[in-house]
């Protein structure tokens, strides 16, 4: 039956490009009316919001922190603060770089986070024909399911959570076990997992690149043998959560074959946008599905009053912060990320960066499409692959001292490192006119490389107690504080080049 319901959704989808900007009027309009009987709708007057203009007035942008005492008297059972009633439950979430925060998900919004996996499926299989793949098994490297409480609402990770909403159909063919899903270790629930899988027919797995690679290694290292041949079924690799390119060689070096891909765009605040498509660049914004999206221009997102647009506003190429209203009950709250759309017809994006991973701190403000475009382009052309990197600002004192410090693990390191080194500067060089200045300047010296040994970044997430599931390496940190502990996993301190 995946056929014809395929090409029911895909139908569905079509529709929904061709009237994006008046399905979100649509969901603004329902926000403001559903959110004028909380607590957080009468604190900031949403009866008197009768448009856009009035709700940029009335509700200013906000991160996690500014969200907090809201959070706080949720947890403490107060009803209809941010949303009607209270959350069914609350997605934890930590970066690499931050404490815990508690997202919402209401009763209301689940749906949105459980349908936009299902419908980048049915996309792919109305697209290609390919529907056998939902015949054999399926691996969603994933947290724990394992939910915790906060007085009357569950809480756990947001790919535990889902990991309850599974259609019925997909349980069967579904893996890991749910007992194997519960290890807490990575490494311990890698060895379980693979061992569970190993002589199973796979046919699509999905996951974090970084994690789907050391899972494809544990299997090589088990049975000498690609993924590809392994698995002569295996037809389609869902991934997501950062940029695929760094690790793309690698993983079909792995797979020994050409595969299908499809991109997800998904976070605990939401399930943002996807791959509808196999031949065109980009993720379909998801314009229907209970989020209102703003974008901000990422060159203002730290200004005290900066501009806000809606969808209908918004230009292809231009560089924006991601700001969303949901019916989980988040309000202009900016989810950290950087988007550039590719199309807006229909509303196609990239994913950029994060806001707060980037370098300035010399005045350059480098992002991570940037570094990344950089680093993928020297190793093409120096016949390299990288493991893993991240970069940080190394300040010294005098002129002409201080350099951006690249720590970097290659799966196969280039012939001359120096040469290397030169071409991504270059190139950076190219893509960042603040840099070139600096560097032209002599304010700063060319980029030095710092090689971390053999999974030095596994080890590193180790140490830190991140290692697997959603958890993932900053590229871009404007301090020290990650690269002064990666430094016990490099090569040699003392031979930067």
């Amino acid at each position: 039956m995946a056929k014809p319901f395929a090409n029911y959704i895909y139908k569905q989808i079509k529709k929904d490009m061709e009237c994006a900007v008046e399905n979100q009027q649509s969901i603004f309009n329902h926000l403001i009316k559903e959110g004028s009987k909380t607590e957080f709708g009468k604190d900031h007057n949403f009866k008197q919001i009768k448009s856009y203009e009035d709700f940029v007035q009335h509700v200013p942008v906000r991160d996690y922190e500014a969200f907090k005492p809201y959070i706080e008297k949720i947890k403490a059972g107060r009803q209809n603060v941010l949303w009607k009633g209270l959350p069914i439950y609350f997605a934890k979430t930590s970066g690499t770089t931050s404490g815990i925060k508690y997202i919402p998900i209401t009763k209301d919004s689940i749906p949105n986070h459980i349908n936009t996996a299902r419908n980048a499926l049915l996309c792919y299989m109305a697209e290609t024909g390919n529907t056998k793949f939902a015949d054999g098994k399926l691996i969603f490297l994933s947290g724990s399911p394992e939910l915790e409480r906060i007085g009357d609402v569950p809480v756990g990770r947001l790919s535990g959570i889902v990991n309850h909403h599974v259609p019925k159909y997909l349980r069967t063919n579904q893996l890991p076990s749910y007992e194997t899903n519960c290890i807490e270790d990575w490494e311990t629930k890698l060895d379980a997992i693979v061992d569970e899988t190993i002589n199973e027919n796979m046919t699509l797995i999905s996951g974090i690149p970084p994690w789907v690679q050391m899972y494809f290694d544990r299997l090589i290292e088990k049975r000498g043998k690609k993924i590809g041949e392994l698995f002569p079924n295996f037809s389609v690799l869902v991934q997501g959560g950062v940029n695929f390119e760094p690790y793309k060689t690698k993983l079909f070096e792995s797979i020994g074959r050409p595969i299908d891909t499809i991109e997800l765009f998904p976070a605990s605040e939401g399930f943002f946008a996807f791959q509808d498509t196999q031949k065109e660049q980009g993720l379909l914004l998801n314009t229907n599905s209970g989020i209102f999206f703003e974008f901000i221009p990422a060159a203002e997102i730290f200004n005290d009053n900066p501009t806000r647009l809606s969808l209908k506003d918004v230009k292809t190429g231009e560089n924006y912060a991601l700001l969303i209203s949901s019916n989980a009950g988040l309000w202009s709250y900016n989810i950290g990320d950087t988007v550039k759309f590719v199309s807006t017809d229909p509303y196609r994006l990239i994913v950029t960066g994060r806001i707060k991973h980037f370098i300035s701190a010399f005045g350059e403000h480098i992002i991570g499409e940037e570094v990344e475009a950089a680093l993928q382009q020297a190793a093409t052309e120096e016949n390299a692959s990288i493991t893993e990197f991240t970069i940080a600002p190394m300040i010294a004192q005098g002129e002409g001292k201080s350099y951006h410090e690249w720590f970097i693990e290659f799966d196969n390191a280039p012939a001359n490192l120096e040469s290397f080194a030169k071409k991504i500067d270059d190139n950076l060089r190219k893509k960042n006119v603040y840099y070139d200045d600096l560097i032209a300047g002599n304010i700063l010296q060319p980029l030095k490389i710092a090689v971390v040994k053999k999974n030095g970044f596994i080890d590193f997430m180790k140490s830190i107690g991140k290692l697997g599931g959603q958890n993932k390496v900053p590229r871009l940190s404007n301090d020290r504080k990650i690269a002064d502990e990666l430094e016990a996993f490099v090569v040699n301190k003392n031979e930067l080049v």
